[in-house]
């Protein structure tokens, strides 16, 4: 991808408005796409569609720049894409099966418990949980991102931290 001049976009009174493209990109693409492979649950997807959400984000640069988080967006484009790409791939072929797992299994048997844990919430609100956690977005970034309202932010993630502990504790309790 080409990247967008390097000198920072500067507002009133010189204070930097926002960082370059190249810089935005090295900065963020990693943790926009761990945060896809853990919501979608396959790696291959999850590339493609940060691909796809990166893509975006340079082509609307002057627009996302100003945004308060355009990782954010740019997660929540390849998130969207992803589900049409699952739409139409519905549409045109029977679902297989879902036994890949988005990134190399963790050696650690509580870790992989944890990973195992999160793959069994609904995506609602293992969406919550990756931008609170993993992308650490306030509630109301986190609601902005996903289109809901700081409260359905704060009911999922509680609903979904109940059910990793009870995964968790079951887990631990049949070692």
């Amino acid at each position: 991808m080409e990247a967008v001049a390097s000198e920072p976009v500067t507002g009133p009174a010189g204070h930097v408005a926002a960082e370059p493209f190249d810089t935005f990109y090295r900065a963020h693409s990693d943790r926009v796409y761990r945060a896809l492979a853990l919501s979608l649950r396959d790696d291959g997807l999850a590339r493609e569609a940060t691909d796809e959400a990166m893509t975006r984000a340079y082509a609307r640069w002057d627009r996302v720049r100003t945004l308060d988080n355009p990782a954010g967006w740019t997660y929540r484009v390849g998130l969207n894409w992803a589900t049409s790409w699952w739409r139409k791939l519905r549409r045109e072929r029977p679902p297989v099966s879902e036994d890949r797992h988005p990134v190399a299994v963790p050696p650690d048997p509580a870790a992989l418990a944890a990973r195992d844990a999160l793959d069994e919430l609904p995506l609602a609100q293992r969406t919550v949980v990756v931008c609170r956690v993993l992308l650490d977005l306030s509630t109301a970034e986190t609601a902005a991102v996903l289109g809901v309202s700081e409260g359905t932010v704060k009911s999922r993630l509680a609903r979904a931290l109940a059910a990793l502990r009870t995964a968790l504790t079951e887990e631990e309790d049949q070692r």
